[in-house]
């Protein structure tokens, strides 16, 4: 009939135990063929993934580091060249400058001379016509002079002062 052993979930009987046994390291086989190897691939890859990952941000920071100094050598010749230029450009600047005040020179010194060599030739034929003048004056006196009959010296004398004083009028 019955018998009086019991089943106890809290107490397990040899048999139960031993097939216990077996299933549970039938069970840690398969999942170590099936699901642990998958699994350790799994991890191995992302692991590779993650190093990898690591490494490209090493290498991108190393390259923006590179980046960084080339942009700052690039910005230190820009700067070099902008003060070159800027020097240069000074340099043109007084260059104009002073080639034009000696430019404005050269032509007040023209000006002074054409000046200089017209105030003299004016003043050459003034000198030339007042001797003119003077010539003519000279012999309308002596014309004048050489009419008249005069008896002395004397009379010639006051008529020639006469003549000079009517001339210096004029």
């Amino acid at each position: 009939m019955f018998s009086l052993v019991t089943f106890t979930p809290f107490q397990p009987t040899p048999g139960l135990a031993i097939w216990s046994l077996l299933i549970f390291l039938l069970f840690w086989y398969l999942m170590a063929k099936f699901a642990f190897k998958p699994i350790a691939q799994a991890l191995a890859k992302r692991e590779n993934y993650i190093q990898d990952a690591i490494d490209q941000a090493k290498k991108a920071r190393e390259e923006m580091a590179n980046m960084k100094s080339e942009n700052e050598k690039l910005l230190a010749q820009a700067r070099e060249e902008r003060a070159k230029i800027l020097q240069e450009a000074k340099d043109i600047k007084n260059q104009m400058i002073t080639e034009a005040k000696d430019k404005a020179k050269e032509e007040a010194s023209k000006i002074v001379s054409n000046a200089m060599n017209d105030i003299e030739n004016q003043k050459k034929a003034a000198i030339a016509e007042v001797k003119n003048e003077l010539g003519n004056i000279a012999l309308s006196i002596a014309e004048k002079v050489i009419r008249k009959e005069l008896k002395g010296n004397a009379e010639q004398e006051s008529y020639v002062n006469t003549l000079v004083k009517e001339i210096n009028l004029n």
